[in-house]
């Protein structure tokens, strides 16, 4: 095609290729061990793939209801009931979306204007800034406390302000693996109260418990659940990340503004995939999830124990963070390339997800995958 003269001032002009898919194309090139992206190796359960398959012969192939099928909003109202005390109409508080990535873009459309600030923690998951200021907004960035990654909620209460209109929290937290306590969400209440604010609680991991604990969801703080957007993954949960289903909980008057801006974005989402996990979740509980990665997260610590990395403690999610300052003072970026390209495994540096410079030497390895990945992962690790 011929070269288009047009220019165009970008709205997002400091939004490149994303690391992930730099140290994947890396890793592919390199024929290394990619524990870069987060995503399963191993296949989900046939019973599940069974399920889309009949749903599709059935001839449920068509456009399901803007909110998502019937069956699958039952099933996430009951779950959450169950687990949390919290229960949803399932006619006016859930929609399935395309993805949980989706659902953010669509609740930060849908409530963010011009000026409006939005308190973000860092490091933060890279997709929540660039949302944020697409739509006009500012994000107001609070450090995490390193190592643990905890939240100075002193500082927060400091950068709060009259613009302040959204707190976007991420429990598991994806990168660094820590989880909110009750303390935590019970602070939260507090400088919350009497306030605009809204929160976007990004709840992806939360089957993915590693240490016995108990996942501390908005939803168990009524409220807080009355000013949130709950955002869920059901291709995290059921190891099908490829089908981008995910989903979004929010009171009435929420997510009929979600609703809005969802319906011109993707109206609806895979129809006999809904169907069959619906199905599938009515026999298959979720609890079993944390104890399929607690067994990984084992298996990679076992496998890795005669290596100069060093674990931090992981809590959440299906990352194990590793401090190499044993090993190299090379910048993590540098040192997370010449691991995929000299030895052979693709990690992500942390510093990425920093809005500032912020270099611990610490690398995210993403153990979800199968016991052989791991432990071919794991000699080559001892080696370096």
């Amino acid at each position: 095609m011929e070269k288009s003269n047009i220019n165009l001032n970008s709205k997002l002009p400091r939004v490149g290729s994303t690391i992930f898919s730099k140290m994947t194309q890396l890793a592919n090139q390199h024929h290394a061990i990619n524990l870069s992206q987060g995503f399963p190796d191993f296949e989900a359960d046939p019973k599940l793939l069974e399920l889309v398959d009949k749903y599709m012969h059935n001839g449920d192939n068509q456009y399901a209801p803007m909110a998502g099928v019937l069956p699958l909003r039952k099933k996430l109202s009951e779950i959450s009931d169950a687990e949390f005390g919290c229960s949803y109409d399932i006619d006016k508080e859930i929609t399935v979306t395309a993805g949980a990535t989706q659902a953010i873009a669509t609740a930060v459309a849908a409530t963010i204007r011009e000026g409006d600030e939005v308190i973000l923690f860092s490091p933060a998951y890279d997709c929540y800034a660039p949302m944020v200021e697409l739509h006009g907004g500012i994000p107001v960035f609070v450090k995490l406390i390193y190592p643990d990654y905890s939240i100075n909620w002193e500082y927060v209460k400091k950068v709060l302000s009259h613009r302040t209109r959204m707190i976007i929290l991420n429990n598991p937290h994806n990168p660094s693996g820590s989880i909110l306590k009750e303390s935590d969400l019970r602070t939260l209440t507090e400088i919350t109260e009497n306030s605009n604010i809204l929160i976007l609680s990004d709840e992806v991991y939360e089957n993915i418990l590693l240490n016995g604990e108990t996942h501390q969801s908005v939803r168990r703080f009524s409220e807080l659940a009355a000013r949130s957007f709950v955002i869920g993954s059901l291709g995290k949960t059921l190891h099908v990340t490829g089908w981008k289903i995910g989903y979004c909980m929010a009171p009435e008057n929420l997510m009929r503004e979600f609703q809005k801006v969802h319906q011109y974005l993707v109206f609806s989402v895979n129809t006999p995939v809904q169907y069959a996990i619906a199905e599938y979740l009515e026999d298959h509980e979720t609890d079993k999830v944390s104890e399929t990665y607690r067994h990984k997260r084992d298996l990679f610590l076992e496998f890795t124990a005669n290596s100069r990395f060093k674990p931090l403690t992981t809590h959440g999610g299906y990352f194990q963070l590793m401090e190499y300052s044993d090993i190299t003072r090379e910048a993590d970026v540098e040192f997370a390339e010449r691991l995929t390209t000299e030895y052979g495994v693709a990690a992500i540096p942390l510093s990425v997800f920093y809005s500032q410079p912020t270099d611990h030497k610490v690398l995210r390895f993403c153990f979800a995958k199968n016991e052989e990945t791991l432990r071919k992962a794991g000699l080559l690790l001892s080696k370096v």
